[in-house]
């Protein structure tokens, strides 16, 4: 009794009450976090993190309150300031559970989708423990009627005022470092709005995306249609007219992309003790129906894979600092690969990926580009033993997706985004069956076995197209989006590579960004290895000639690999660039044949440099100002129609394939409807272990696990 005394009188002060609001919206945080978001939360670390980020923000926001002298007003801020920040978690809630995502601000401001998100289906969103996060409001005004709290007279300290709110200034601080140690560049990459909802929680993200938004808003206000013009300018200069040979070879056929993770192309015919990593994509690679690019390099900046998408969709760049998808993508009107082929050839367009969708806020920007379907992971079994780190393990994304693209009516635009081969590179022990060397750094090591993975999804794949029948009519793009092995880590495989980590220089660092792009196009047999340079803004054009489609009128600093007229010079995001001849890194010229540094470049070369490099900076800042200005937003291109991503809805897909099928009837050309209404997923064969009966799969675990280990032991014996 004499505990429950002496809380009541606590409670009645104005800390006690500040306390109790502190303690009941912790609570309400804590629920949403682990009952309603799905903000994949790992480890000790991450839990600790998770229960320590609503404080600081909440005591610093109804701190605020504690200044005030007058009781009254002071007990009604703060309770006002407490109910406004329940009513934003509880709306984060409702619209999380239908967009699997956070609400911006300009999702707030804008009307069309707060209704969309928060208001029209509301209700049929509502489960009933929801009445957990309204019932504390209802419980402290009873509390107040019936005098069990009652408003305490005695004013509050400002020195005490000032106390808290220095502790909670620095406890958010702390929270911030926490978030940056698990995951270096938190703010400035912004991979995923869930990473910051789950290291700095609702509060933070809310503040640091008005911040975001008003500086993005500040530089498009100042934009003008007439600042569009330097842009065409330079992209219709600067367009490579098709290859009359190569114009629409691929016409009518479906396209189908596979990102591959991290792969670059140091891999491709590479052999570890005698084998190699890759056998199927080097017979792809070395095949005449390809057409491999073995001078293709990667130009994403810190936005990494969500970069490499957005070059190769769109023919721009990525920004100097941050991700388009992230920082800008929500807003940005693009003229993308999706859109632009269902506008001109009737594509339908989808994307399979076994990660949430709000990952690189993809489930925003797809819709902008026009993609009609995005299958993240709520559309595959996520449970433990099917995912890394970063998804869905590839040889289950490319079996679960079938039944999705058996549906898809033809032709159509499929992109396939694998991530097994993802660092750290650590894969279970049942899905290792390759002998990886010793470099002597273990991350280094698993890159050759993930990378063997990934070889081994891939032809399952191509196993499974050429027995459905989607094989002939398809053309198949395979690319690297970015480096695997980090600079830092690139002197560990000099040895493997016939180099000496002594000399290894940064003009070897830069020849490693190399990553593979194949086109391959069944029926061809003039393909074969391409010596061109080239890079990943040059994919959209190209692929668009090949499909017969003109390129000539659409906003893109890219050129077609196989126009006589392409431009070989390779951009990088800090302004490097590498040629055919020479790769120029802060001013320091290399010679590409010896990779030695030309100290004493003759005056030919030096205004070739000069010129090259006067090209790369306009380019480079003629595609931010797209970017930050949004200037797509005043130009349409001839029969294209502006993208309208409130259209586009992600949930329930599989129905909606299925409904218009049976729309379409006779007229459907799914390749289930092709094959009289038969499913293809019984064509599919993996040796994926995941997919096993227990018992079959616990023996096979055990035979993998003893190879595994004698191969580790050998591996380790011939290195020392």
């Amino acid at each position: 009794m004499q505990t429950l005394k002496r809380l009541r009188l606590f409670l009645n002060t104005r800390l006690g009450f500040f306390t109790l609001l502190l303690f009941f919206f912790w609570l309400k945080t804590i629920t949403a976090y682990l009952v309603d978001f799905n903000l994949g939360v790992t480890g000790i670390y991450q839990y600790f993190v998770l229960l320590l980020n609503p404080i600081g923000t909440t005591m610093l926001l109804l701190g605020l309150a504690l200044y005030i002298k007058k009781p009254i007003i002071s007990y009604l801020t703060m309770f006002l300031i407490y109910i406004a920040n329940s009513a934003l978690l509880f709306f984060n809630v409702i619209y999380y559970r239908e967009f699997t995502d956070f609400m911006t601000i300009n999702t707030m401001l804008g009307y069309s989708k707060v209704s969309e998100g928060i208001s029209g289906s509301s209700f049929a969103l509502m489960k009933p423990h929801d009445i957990f996060y309204v019932i504390d409001l209802a419980l402290i005004i009873l509390l107040f009627i019936t005098r069990y709290l009652k408003f305490n007279a005695n004013p509050f300290k400002k020195i005490n005022a000032f106390a808290i709110m220095s502790f909670s200034i620095m406890l958010t601080l702390a929270t911030l470092t926490l978030g940056e140690i698990d995951r270096p560049q938190l703010i400035t990459r912004t991979f995923d709005r869930n990473y910051i909802v789950k290291y700095l929680g609702i509060d933070s993200y809310t503040v640091y995306d008005s911040f975001k938004t008003v500086k993005n808003n500040r530089v498009r206000d100042t934009a003008e249609s007439y600042d569009l013009n330097k842009v065409l300018d330079f992209t219709k200069s600067h367009y490579a007219s098709p290859n009359p040979s190569m114009y629409g070879v691929a016409k009518g056929k479906n396209v189908i992309v596979i990102h591959l993770e991290s792969f670059q192309q140091f891999l491709i015919n590479f052999k570890v003790n005698g084998k190699e990593v890759t056998p199927f994509l080097n017979s792809l690679y070395n095949g005449k129906q390809t057409y491999s690019f073995p001078n293709f390099f990667n130009q994403v900046g810190q936005g990494k894979t969500s970069d490499a998408e957005n070059l190769l969709e769109t023919s721009i760049y990525g920004l100097a600092q941050g991700s388009v998808f992230t920082s800008l993508g929500s807003e940005n009107t693009f003229e993308a690969a999706p859109a632009i082929l269902n506008q001109t050839s009737g594509y339908s367009s989808a994307v399979f990926h076994g990660n949430t969708g709000s990952f690189w806020n993809r489930d925003t920007v797809y819709k902008s580009m026009g993609y009609q379907y995005f299958f993240d992971s709520s559309y595959y079994d996520n449970s433990a033993k099917n995912t890394l780190e970063y998804g869905l393990k590839d040889k289950l994304l490319f079996n679960d997706s079938v039944k999705y693209l058996e549906r898809l009516q033809q032709p159509f635009y499929a992109k396939f985004i694998t991530v097994s081969n993802h660092f750290p590179f650590d894969i279970d022990s049942q899905n290792k069956d390759f002998e990886v060397p010793n470099t002597g750094d273990t991350s280094v090591n698993n890159y050759f076995q993930t990378a063997h993975y990934l070889d081994e999804s891939v032809k399952e794949f191509f196993d499974y197209l050429q027995k459905s029948g989607l094989y002939n009519n398809s053309m198949v793009v395979l690319y690297g989006d970015h480096y695997g092995i980090s600079n830092s880590r690139n002197v560990k495989l000099a040895k493997l590579l016939g180099k000496s980590s002594e000399t290894w220089s940064s003009f070897d660092n830069t020849q490693m960004q190399r990553v593979p792009f194949m086109v391959h196009i069944p029926g061809i047999n003039n393909g074969g290895v391409q010596p061109e340079y080239g890079g990943e803004v040059d994919v959209l054009p190209t692929l668009l000639h090949l499909l017969g489609q003109d390129s000539s009128s659409y906003v893109q600093f890219g050129t077609d690999l196989f126009s006589k007229t392409h431009d070989q010079t390779v951009a990088f995001r800090n302004e490097n660039f590498i040629t055919p001849d020479y790769t120029v890194l802060d001013s320091t010229i290399y010679d590409n044949t010896t990779g030695k540094e030309v100290t004493h470049p003759s005056k030919s070369v030096q205004e070739t440099i000069k010129k090259e490099q006067k090209k790369v900076s306009i380019e480079l800042n003629l595609s931010d100002t797209v970017n930050n200005q949004n200037l797509l937003r005043y130009y349409t291109p001839n029969n294209f129609k502006p993208v309208q991503p409130a259209e586009y809805n992600y949930k329930n897909q599989y129905d909606k394939l299925l409904k218009l099928q049976q729309e379409l009837k006779n007229n459907s050309t799914s390749l289930y409807s092709e094959k009289g209404n038969k499913s293809t997923t019984n064509l599919y064969k993996t040796d994926a272990p995941e997919l096993k009966p227990a018992s079959e799969s616990s023996s096979s675990d055990s035979k993998i696990s003893s190879a595994a280990t004698s191969a580790a032991h050998k591996s380790n014996s011939s290195s020392n």
